[in-house]
């Protein structure tokens, strides 16, 4: 079985988590970072660890299945609003044997995001939003 690593991009609200889950594998989110006993407490100082914390992950289990184990298919499902933010994944992938996909998850359903972000700040993470084709 190919090793398969999938970047989720979209802006809040448009289903990364959902499609995600549908995706099967192992899923990490840097949001999962500010979740404290079920509850999430985002911290926007802490911003910066939660995807340092993100990455260090995805490069553990990928680690770990090249040492033999099962981590076949890994989903990561942030904003990525800018190229530069995928860029340590490219990396991991490459020096693990993992193929990449980046998806777009666009809001055509009228999906609302479940952590509360401001409408500005989600027009500001539009404005940015970098597609390679």
């Amino acid at each position: 079985m190919a090793k398969e690593l999938f970047l989720l991009r979209g802006l809040p609200g448009s289903g990364k988590s959902t499609l995600a889950a549908q995706l099967g594998g192992s899923l990490v989110e840097a949001d999962k970072y500010f979740m404290q006993y079920g509850d999430y407490k985002f911290d926007a100082s802490k911003l910066k660890e939660a995807h340092a914390w993100c990455r260090e992950q995805v490069g553990k289990w990928m680690e770990v299945d090249n040492a033999g184990y099962d981590v076949d298919r890994i989903v990561v499902s942030n904003t990525f609003t800018q190229e530069w933010e995928m860029k340590p994944y490219y990396e991991l992938a490459e020096k693990y044997g993992y193929r990449v996909y980046s998806i777009v998850v666009e809001n055509r359903h009228g999906g609302k995001n479940v952590h509360n972000v401001p409408d500005e700040a989600i027009d500001r993470m539009r404005k940015r939003f970098e597609i390679k084709l």
